[in-house]
């Protein structure tokens, strides 16, 4: 508790004690004040300003901005009209319960803003650093690339590096959702948020702050807010429009009737103090943007990272998911399964093609350098050149090499023997004449049959695979984990076109995920109704393109994000139906003349409070 509500509970008590006190006091000399109303007036105004006064200010500062219908306003007015009626009783009960209500509203807002803040706590406050011999704590932002910090047994890593010294294990569940912590040793790559386990390490530096992984997800995390789902847009309006309606209808509710009926003001003004105390929108307006802050915390605390509440709503009513396939269904861990030569031995088969591929980093280039596993004499190789979606053109020892797919050898108008078997195949040719291929082989990532059944089970009606392998490759995998549809052969300007012409034929309430690796599918994970990265523990390109970021590159998370994302809209929507419900009939009554204010309080905070408390539970989804 703050000091802010310890200070509002030190008031809640003086008031009610000086109420308590009044009510007494009117009892016993109930005759004497009966004469005398302008004492008993200023007996009820000191409990009222010691409760209110703050609510009275807030009143006055709004309407002078241009901000006149706010719960502030309505509570005055409310509270004003009982003191102009005689009813001073319940002008300082009202004015009382409600910042009791706040009271509740405010602990347990910030219990749950407090839970998410504890689940983001990873940024570092500070870094190790060797000067003169000794080790001296610095600011983060201080640390340059290249420097050399040490991380000891318990600490934040600060920065993203390399370990360069050192064995440890690596507890990175702040950022993974995962409880069992990474082994670490020399030149394993390090991110910073995640905490040192027992041993010692040295880690040189590979990105400034600005750019570390803790600061980028950081600023992911403080700029959801700002991207509100539809139905939150909706609420804000809605309060816009609603407060000066329920106002409007309030001055009629107090004038008409008695001008019409003839009958006493005191009881038709008394009826419309109640129905503005009823008619404050706090429950709706906080509970709504309180659940999807709860549901982007609980995906938060189990390693998903969701750039705003509107792909939260969104993911809620996904029907199609789309998935790439390598490195997103498969690990992405080319091996050489068969090496297929033609005129050549298989080690002169082996060697051109590491040498053709020896600019790339590309997973099936690393593959073939591996396989090979000596070193590549790169001043051998000259002039290559990258053919988008086909392979590479290059010249090893003065000859021209050509190193790609099937497309690249069609391109190039040269015969070759095409390989049935199921893999990635290489085709190589020297100086326009075929010499052989490589078979490359990926498997299925741990999980992902378990997840795709997952999300048939929670109402996806459509999986899609695309990829830029060979057809049977690609129908392979797509028949061993019984996804709907597959397309293969795709070029990565082809994804997109696939994707633009599923978003066509599908329904608009229907949404489309795109599921990719965030580094190669980039532009269709920007194009996609949702796009999800794999974060790769990090990938800066996956944090910048994607909406949805899985941080440890587990695909089981998709069903638990749906799960989520479904809880989440259906506590939004039970808090809309039972604010709207409970005020609607009680707004009701209060113009009838059936209810009371106290009644009128419950409509209003207690209302906000069971509906703040319903809010909170999207804290509590956990993965099964």
């Amino acid at each position: 508790m703050n000091k802010k509500q310890k200070y509002m509970i030190l008031r809640i008590v003086s008031s009610a004690i000086l109420y308590a006190a009044i009510i007494i006091l009117e009892k016993a000399f109930i005759l004497k004040f009966m004469d005398i109303w302008w004492i008993c007036l200023l007996l009820y105004i000191v409990p009222y300003l010691v409760i209110g006064y703050d609510i009275i200010f807030k009143a006055v500062r709004n309407i002078f901005n241009g901000q006149v219908f706010d719960e502030n306003f309505l509570m005055c007015v409310a509270t004003f009209g009982a003191f102009g009626i005689g009813e001073y009783s319940e002008a300082v009960a009202v004015m009382l319960f409600y910042q009791v209500g706040e009271l509740f509203q405010s602990y347990a807002v910030n219990k749950s803003r407090q839970s998410i803040t504890e689940l983001m706590d990873i940024c570092p406050e500070y870094a190790n650093i060797e000067i003169d011999g000794s080790l001296k704590q610095v600011d983060p932002d201080d640390v340059n690339v290249g420097d050399i910090i040490t991380v000891k047994p318990g600490e934040r890593i600060p920065l993203d590096g390399k370990i360069i010294k050192g064995t440890s294990m690596i507890d990175t569940s702040a950022l993974t959702g995962e409880s069992v912590p990474r082994k670490a040793e020399e030149g394993s790559e390090v991110i910073s948020g995640c905490v040192n386990g027992s041993g010692t390490i040295c880690v040189e530096v590979t990105k400034e702050f600005d750019d570390s992984t803790v600061s980028k997800i950081l600023e992911l995390v403080e700029n959801a807010s700002s991207k509100k789902a539809k139905v939150e847009n909706f609420i804000t309006k809605f309060a816009r429009y609603y407060t000066p309606i329920v106002v409007i209808a309030a001055v009629i509710l107090a004038i008409l009737p008695p001008l019409i009926l003839g009958s006493g003001w005191a009881s038709w003004i008394k009826r419309a103090c109640i129905f503005l105390v009823i008619s404050c929108p706090c429950a709706l307006v906080i509970s709504v943007p309180l659940s999807f802050f709860g549901g982007i915390g609980a995906a938060s605390k189990n390693g998903i990272l969701i750039k705003g509440s509107n792909y939260l709503e969104a993911l809620s009513n996904m029907k199609t998911v789309v998935f790439d396939k390598t490195g997103t269904i498969t690990k992405g861990e080319f091996k050489v399964q068969k090496l297929i030569p033609s005129g050549l031995t298989e080690n002169e088969l082996l060697e051109l093609a590491a040498y053709a591929e020896g600019y790339s980093d590309h997973p099936i280039s690393k593959s073939i350098k591996e396989a090979y596993g000596k070193n590549i004499d790169l001043t051998k190789v000259d002039k290559a050149q990258e053919i988008s979606g086909h392979g590479i053109k290059v010249k090893v020892n003065g000859k021209e090499v050509y190193a790609g797919n099937e497309k690249l050898m069609v391109k190039q108008e040269i015969p070759f023997e095409s390989c049935q078997e199921t893999g990635t195949v290489v085709y190589l040719s020297v100086e326009g004449k075929y010499v052989g291929c490589i078979l490359i082989s990926d498997a299925i990532k741990e999980g992902t049959s378990e997840a795709l059944k997952s999300l048939k089970g929670l109402g996806i009606t459509k999986t899609i695979m695309l990829t830029g392998d060979r057809k049977h490759v690609g129908e392979s995998v797509a028949s061993e984990l019984k996804i709907d549809e597959v397309y293969t052969e795709l070029l990565p300007s082809e994804k997109v076109s696939k994707v633009e012409e599923l978003l066509k034929s599908s329904d608009k309430n229907n949404k489309l995920a795109f599921v990719g690796d965030g580094i190669n599918d980039a532009p269709v994970l920007m194009r996609s109704d949702i796009g999800i990265a794999m974060g790769s523990m990090g990938s800066d390109a996956a944090i910048e393109a994607a909406d949805v970021v899985l941080m440890d590159d587990d695909i089981r998370k998709i069903p638990l994000i749906v799960r989520i994302s479904v809880k989440t809209m259906r506590i939004v929507k039970e808090n809309i139906v039972f604010a709207l419900g409970v005020k609607l009939l009680v707004l009701l009554l209060g113009a009838l003349g059936a209810a009371n204010m106290w009644e009128a309080v419950f409509a209003d905070v207690g209302v906000s409070v069971i509906a703040i408390i319903n809010a909170t539970r999207t804290l509590k989804i956990k993965e099964k």
